[in-house]
């Protein structure tokens, strides 16, 4: 029915119209029309139509009117991102705000007039406040107080009432609920509800990113006591109905500092050239019923998030270390997947179903890589009966490789580092991360898993979860296409009906040139973001027709829905009334997971920033050799060999006026004609860091 009356509302209704209009001209009647005014309640509420004053309905569109989410800025003003991606960003003033503050979903009037390419609107409507509430620094005096935001992007300080202290203290870090909106000329108000302690205090940092993200710190009382009912280790009874695998020489294949292992592999050459692949996924959604507290829990968080310190998982520690990971040496339950693929990369048969195995070893990276890599003699001799299965996963790797190549697959190359602790929270070393032999096998072989699953599903079309990433806008590759022509390049094919490998072909070009990374990262803020959908759209950045995710069910939400419809398939238990519910929620679920997923990577980043920022400042002063990364009409950004960036800002050039040249992308000197540009190396000193910021400022140093 949504899409029906959206439908109407945009091609056929020449003017706002009224509940009793729109139930008459649809022909509604009984109990459709109470359905009806449901729906178009919901509508409301998220946007896709607007009620008037005069309660009259209309599409945002046709009314002047965009729906977005604002995008809050330090100074004050915010960009409102609109839901229709199709639409541009709009440039709302601070005095245009009217009480909305950053992430709140609003409706927008756009404003006739204004800057040339640059869209205004004010606020005419708040649909949902996204800050309930809000993660500061605790300022006091002596009969009132007041929050100053951890996120800059709420600009304004929130007012706290002394009675409203709770106990707090200055510099105190601590969560503020509103108790009042901001209003024009006024500030929000507010009451505190949690110390999390002294701003200056190990830890807090972390839990105040926590806390603003609104990740969980434990889990509720309901779902530990849930556990309680969950087995140590595999029982004859759950044996019931599977495949045994625990005869194959079955492996694990991580980090060293892993503890939830999902995912465990077989491979072996055939006769007729042709490889057995099993990828075994931890069942757990054998564990995992629907609707128990251990699952509301985790569909709440809808994903494990890693911190740069800690780990906060989905499911609770019992499930995803113990029972649900894949130990070595011991049983435990799978959904196993079994692909016959031929020497060209394609599967050519595969069955999918439930099993049990037993892994003969916990393998690293490091060790795979030590075996097929530097042919290390010590780490051969202790695992010499794996070493003909690794070589073969080896090569079966470079033809599944070779083959999403060959359509298009686009691979982005940034450069990754982790941060290094000591006991007390402090960074001591940055240490570049590659990705590896060892790492590519396995990220080969759960990308062929996840995309023989998802074509499983879409050919029987049964409700599922898809992984998708759509093709990007027209206007963005327009506008690519025009940044990268000042450096020589154009991307084939029309912009309008864009492959995938024309953007594979483009990175390839600019491998190993100094202007690589800019255009890596320009390309990429091109891109559309990959999320969950009940919709199969494919996904670009893969070129594949068909994907999903289903090999990471302790650490993500979707996986776990995934396993859920595949164990009913297997079982006979794919009811139609189960069909019918999932179709009802799948695109909720999407939405949901897909927001939780984003969340915490922006905690992720948040505190891998936060922690660089904190090792540079140990190093004020010191001097480091970096190359030029980006140029701006400001300045220039410097990347060390640790992958900390930092800003040269333009006015530190003391030696010359120096202009940026946007063709170029370079800072040219007025009188010395010298030039800074892409890929430049040059030597700098840390100036000053700022963990509030999170952010650096070097010096050049003149060579």
């Amino acid at each position: 029915m949504r899409e029906k009356i959206l439908q109407f509302m945009k091609e056929e209704a020449y003017k706002p119209l009224t509940l009793e209009e729109l139930v008459s001209t649809l022909g509604l009647k009984g109990e459709e029309i109470v359905i009806f005014q449901n729906v178009l309640e919901d509508m409301e509420r998220e946007g896709e139509i607007i009620k008037t004053r005069a309660n009259r309905y209309g599409v945002p569109e046709r009314m002047n009117l965009v729906v977005g989410i604002l995008q809050g800025n330090p100074k004050g003003y915010a960009f409102l991102t609109p839901i229709n991606p199709d639409l541009d960003d709009v440039y709302v003033s601070s005095t245009d705000l009217n009480g909305a503050m950053h992430n709140d979903k609003v409706v927008v009037r756009l404003h006739k007039g204004g800057f040339i390419g640059k869209q205004e609107g004010e606020v005419i409507r708040i649909l949902n406040r996204a800050n309930t509430t809000v993660v500061g620094t605790f300022v006091k005096s002596r009969n009132f107080g007041f929050v100053i935001p951890e996120d800059k992007r709420i600009a304004q300080d929130i007012f706290v009432s002394k009675s409203d202290f709770a106990g707090a203290e200055n510099n105190d870090v601590v969560v503020v609920e509103i108790t009042r909106w901001p209003e024009p000329r006024r500030n929000p108000e507010g009451r505190v509800i949690q110390r999390l302690g002294n701003k200056n205090a190990p830890g807090i940092d972390i839990l105040a990113i926590m806390a603003k993200h609104k990740l969980p710190m434990e889990f509720p009382k309901s779902v530990l006591e849930e556990l309680k009912d969950v087995p140590e280790i595999v029982r004859e009874q759950d044996l019931k109905n599977r495949k045994d695998f625990r005869n194959l020489p079955i492996v694990t294949i991580d980090g060293e500092d892993a503890k939830d292992l999902d995912d465990a592999v077989y491979v072996k050459k055939q006769n007729n050239g042709n490889f057995y692949l099993s990828v075994h996924i931890a069942d757990v959604s054998y564990y995992v019923q629907p609707n128990t507290e251990i699952d509301k829990e985790a569909y709440s968080r809808g994903t494990s998030v890693y911190l740069v310190d800690r780990v906060i998982p989905m499911l609770p520690e019992k499930l995803s270390n113990g029972i649900c990971s894949l130990n070595p040496k011991i049983d435990r339950l799978t959904l196993s997947l079994e692909m016959e693929i031929d020497p060209t990369g394609k599967v050519v048969e595969y069955d999918i179903t439930q099993g049990v195995i037993k892994t003969v070893e916990r393998m690293t990276y490091t060790a795979v890589n030590k075996i097929l890599v530097d042919n290390d003699h010590e780490t051969s001799q202790r695992y010499k009966d794996l070493i003909p299965m690794f070589r073969e996963m080896h090569e079966l790797m470079e033809i599944l490789n070779n083959r999403r190549m060959k359509r298009g697959a686009i691979d982005f190359d940034f450069p990754e580092s982790k941060v290094e602790l000591d006991s007390e929270g402090k960074p001591v070393r940055i240490v570049p991360r590659e990705r590896s032999v060892a790492e590519k096998i396995i990220e080969e072989f759960m990308l062929v898993a996840n995309e023989t699953v998802a074509e499983h599903i879409a050919r029987m079309e049964l409700p599922f979860i898809y992984r998708i990433h759509e093709k990007p806008a027209l206007e963005k590759i327009t506008t690519l296409n025009e940044f990268i022509y000042n450096f020589g390049y154009h991307i084939k094919g029309s912009a309008d009906n864009l492959h995938p490998k024309a953007i594979q072909e483009l990175l390839k070009k600019v491998k190993g040139k100094k202007e690589e990374k800019i255009i890596n990262t320009v390309v990429l803020r091109s891109m559309k973001q990959a999320k969950y959908s009940g919709e199969n759209l494919g996904h670009f950045g893969l070129a594949a027709q068909y994907y999903t995710h289903f090999t990471s069910p302790i650490r993500r939400y979707p996986d776990l829905i995934v396993h859920r419809i595949l164990r009913w398939l297997l079982t006979g238990q794919l009811t139609e009334k189960r069909i019918k519910n999932l179709n009802k929620n799948m695109a909720i679920y999407a939405l949901h997971t897909s927001v939780q997923e984003r969340k915490a990577e922006e905690a992720e980043r948040e505190t891998l920033d936060l922690k660089k920022v904190e090792y540079m400042e140990r190093h004020l002063g010191e001097a480091f050799e970096g190359i030029i990364s980006s140029v701006t009409n400001f300045g220039m950004f410097v990347e060390l060999e640790n992958t900390v960036e930092g800003l040269v800002h333009i006015s530190t050039l003391i030696d010359d006026y120096y202009h940026f040249n946007e063709k170029t992308y370079s800072l040219v000197g007025e009188r010395t004609r010298k030039t800074y540009k892409l890929g430049d190396k040059v030597k700098i000193r840390v100036a000053r860091v700022n963990k509030e910021e999170k952010n650096i400022d070097f010096i050049l140093i003149s060579p």
